[in-house]
């Protein structure tokens, strides 16, 4: 190899290290989501359920038929919590409300700001699913080694499919405490 060619290959060769990672790049924040969305519809897997669910007219309850609900809770690696459904399994009437609570605590000495990300299986049941309120609406901040209990309402709609009679509800929790926007100190004394 001479003088000449040996630089012009190395100049070759980072300009194509660079372009494939240029590359990659685009591929895992512009196709990969997508793809992503679409394989979770076709498998059922991390079926995300919708937001804030508000009934305009009085759902109707169905007697007659009785869906299992069951609760999971996980957290996120880097999420020292304790994190658990207070009940983890309940039978409940399609239209009824239902009120079901997690239990968290903050066992570390810091204060910390978890989000709590919801996913329910069967992927089909995702519409029938309705949060009237959640915890997860919003972030949960607890001070070093306080405790909550966290709310979440929801009502499982008539028109979830005959055959459908299990869903399963998981919540993984995440540490967002340096993303998170600080609490707000409410000041008593007059005058501040």
């Amino acid at each position: 190899m001479s003088a000449n060619s040996q630089p012009k290959s190395i100049v070759k060769l980072v300009a194509s290290l660079l372009a494939t990672g240029v590359g990659m790049f685009a591929f895992a924040v512009f196709v990969m989501p997508p793809i992503y969305d679409v394989f979770c519809d076709i498998t059922g897997l991390n079926g995300k359920t919708e937001g804030r669910y508000s009934a305009t007219e009085a759902t109707p309850v169905d007697e007659k038929r009785t869906v299992k609900v069951q609760f999971i809770a996980k957290n996120n690696e880097t999420m020292p919590w304790q994190f658990q459904p207070v009940t983890s399994e309940i039978r409940v009437h399609p239209g009824e409300p239902t009120l079901v609570s997690y239990y968290a605590k903050n066992p570390t000495q810091a204060d910390m700001v978890g989000q709590a990300i919801p996913s329910l299986v069967p992927f089909a049941a995702t519409r029938y699913f309705h949060k009237t309120e959640c915890f997860c609406f919003n972030s949960q901040p607890l001070a070093a080694g306080e405790e909550a209990e966290l709310v979440l309402q929801f009502i499982v709609d008539p028109e979830l499919p005959e055959h459908i009679n299990t869903l399963t509800l998981a919540y993984t929790v995440f540490d967002i405490t340096g993303t998170a926007e600080p609490r707000l100190e409410v000041s008593t004394s007059a005058g501040q």
